[in-house]
């Protein structure tokens, strides 16, 4: 039984923000300047399972750091919106080359940047770190830190009640 209380069965798409949501929101900078994410390799797992079942994955970040490319295209997310300063022109952008409606997509932010996408979606979530104004217009908030595991929650949940966890190419990469 998921612990979200929104309908999952109508969940056919994932977004998430980068920073504080799919990484820490402590980030080790580099000598250059350039901050260096870390991932939660369960959250990995889940999002390319979510793409190999047809579902839409998307990031909306306003970090632009070539590794986080790098990373989500290997797990097959085709939209990737990088150095983002307006996320809804790129959620716009998202619902117009998926076809989704609003009510079909759970998004997961932490801070303020995310405050328009998460009023337009169907189920706005935030993690247990997230800005006050950020919870308290979120459907569900994870009990989970940023970076560490909430793609994987949200997507197994909504999986669970779909029927599709663990089913056809669920045992392998």
């Amino acid at each position: 039984m998921s612990s979200i209380n929104y309908d999952l069965s109508k969940i056919r798409g994932f977004l998430f923000d980068m920073d504080g949501v799919l990484s820490t929101d402590y980030i080790p900078l580099a000598v250059n300047g350039d901050p260096m994410r870390t991932v939660n390799i369960k959250d990995g797992y889940a999002l390319q399972f979510a793409v190999k079942q047809g579902y839409h994955l998307g990031i909306i970040t306003g970090g632009n750091t070539e590794s986080v490319r790098i990373r989500f295209e290997r797990l097959g997310i085709r939209h990737i919106y990088m150095h983002s300063s307006a996320k809804l022109k790129d959620y716009e952008d998202f619902l117009a080359k998926t076809g989704l409606e609003e009510d079909e997509i759970a998004y997961a932010g932490d801070d303020i940047p995310d405050y328009e996408v998460m009023l337009r979606v169907g189920l706005p979530i935030a993690p247990v770190t997230a800005a006050p104004e950020i919870k308290g217009i979120a459907k569900y908030i994870s009990p989970l830190r940023g970076g560490e595991g909430i793609a994987r929650e949200i997507i197994e949940q909504t999986m669970k009640a779909q029927g599709c966890w663990m089913k056809g190419d669920a045992f392998g990469w």
